[in-house]
């Protein structure tokens, strides 16, 4: 761990109020993983809103195992304590209320169209590029969860994508076409996560549904979708998201709730 650049320190003070507990901002210029940090720091007790950002990554991951592209300065990287203080049924909802926040975040400091792309990638325009991600990690004995991990990805400056993503990929700076600074953009998120986490501890679940179902609507209402399921591809109608954030999809005359797995918009995405 390093000292904070002075950027990231000045803009912490001076939206301290808004951020309450999450101004407890750990830097690294390099990690392995932040989500990693983050998870051996909650394991310790650090409390909530304890959060690691570094300017790179060298085991950045995403949903499913993959990897995520971690190169230096050119992304924010940044992992966020929260600790559950309602039942065991709110769990389902962190990661969409991760996403909520993030995509209120960048709406507000870029002002740029954000979506959501379910369970939680932030993409923007047609068809959808992609800005980032969210993966939420657990922490805790057996099926006590004692503290969750969230983990945030989101391409700040352009970069050589790897040749699988750079078709998809896209940056903040890319689509505003001029620069921007990190140090805003981590007030904003950190800020944002903290008015939404404390929504969710206070059981607002429907407002949490509401935001993500206004920044992911694009793919829901009839879009087409694509999975797999036990090998053999499948085809719906993705219609919404039930109360636990499970996506509903219409095919072959019933309704079905997928809560993992790969699904791919037919007319919106790039895959």
């Amino acid at each position: 761990m390093t000292a904070l650049p002075p950027d990231l320190a000045q803009a912490l003070a001076s939206a301290a109020p808004r951020l309450g507990g999450f101004a407890r901002l750990r830097y690294f210029a390099e990690a392995d993983s932040t989500n990693d940090l983050a998870l051996a720091l909650a394991a310790e007790g650090a409390p909530e809103g304890t959060a690691v950002l570094a300017d790179a990554q060298r085991a950045g991951r995403g949903r499913r195992g993959r990897s995520w592209f971690s190169p230096p300065g050119a992304g924010l990287y940044l992992s966020v304590i929260v600790r559950p203080a309602g039942p065991a049924e709110t769990l389902s909802l962190v990661t969409l209320s991760a996403g909520v926040a993030v995509a209120r975040a960048l709406h507000a400091s870029t002002a740029l169209p954000v979506e959501l792309k379910w369970p939680n990638d932030l993409v923007i325009g047609r068809p959808w590029r992609k800005l980032g991600g969210v993966l939420c990690e657990s922490v805790g004995v057996g099926s006590a969860v004692d503290a969750v991990v969230i983990g945030i990805g989101i391409n700040l400056h352009p970069a050589a994508y790897p040749r699988e993503i750079a078709s998809r990929a896209t940056s903040i700076e890319t689509e505003l076409g001029r620069p921007i600074d990190r140090a805003p953009v981590v007030v904003d998120v950190l800020a944002a996560l903290a008015e939404v986490i404390d929504r969710l501890w206070r059981h607002d679940h429907a407002w949490v549904r509401a935001e993500w179902r206004r920044f992911g609507r694009a793919g829901l209402g009839g879009a087409s979708v694509l999975w797999n399921e036990h090998g053999q591809d499948r085809r719906g109608l993705a219609r919404d998201i039930d109360d636990e954030g499970a996506l509903l999809v219409d095919a072959e005359g019933r309704t079905q709730r997928l809560v993992a797995g790969e699904v791919t918009w037919e007319r919106l995405g790039r895959e």
